[in-house]
């Protein structure tokens, strides 16, 4: 059995793994939300026709989301209210925008694929959630909760 440690960074390496998963994650999800803001107009109409309201003020306002929970995951800024936005925005676009349950059958395997994206990279937000409200290495450490 593993000893207990008694810092969650404590094992040689350990910060500068969770830096490197910070860039990872955040950065890819930051860049992703900057799709979202440069080609709202292009999103728009799909997220439409998945039945969101308003898709041409959501879409923007998932993009601005995006980014800022993921530069806050990557600067470890603010590090709990990025992991929960970054968490909000996988499960709900899990179920809303990949649900391929009702997707038809030439779409059902793209929307599963999808949809298991969104899954297992909200278990990622919910990895930094929990470790939110400790002090992250090579972190700003600004609004830690």
């Amino acid at each position: 059995m593993i000893p207990l440690q008694t810092g969650a960074f404590d094992a040689a390496g350990a910060g500068v793994l969770f830096l490197v998963a910070r860039i990872l994650f955040g950065g890819v999800l930051a860049y992703m939300g900057i799709g979202h803001l440069t080609n709202a107009d292009g999103l728009a109409p799909y997220a439409e026709s998945k039945g969101i309201p308003a898709a041409g003020v959501l879409v923007p306002f998932s993009g601005g989301q995006l980014v800022l929970g993921g530069l806050a995951v990557v600067l470890g800024v603010f590090p709990t209210l990025g992991a929960g936005a970054l968490l909000v925005f996988l499960v709900v676009s899990a179920v809303t925008m990949h649900d391929f349950w009702a997707a038809p059958d030439d779409q059902r395997g793209s929307e599963l694929t999808a949809f298991q994206k969104n899954a297992a990279l909200a278990g990622g937000a919910l990895a930094l959630l929990a470790l939110s409200g400790v002090e992250w290495p090579y972190a700003l450490g600004i609004g830690l909760f």
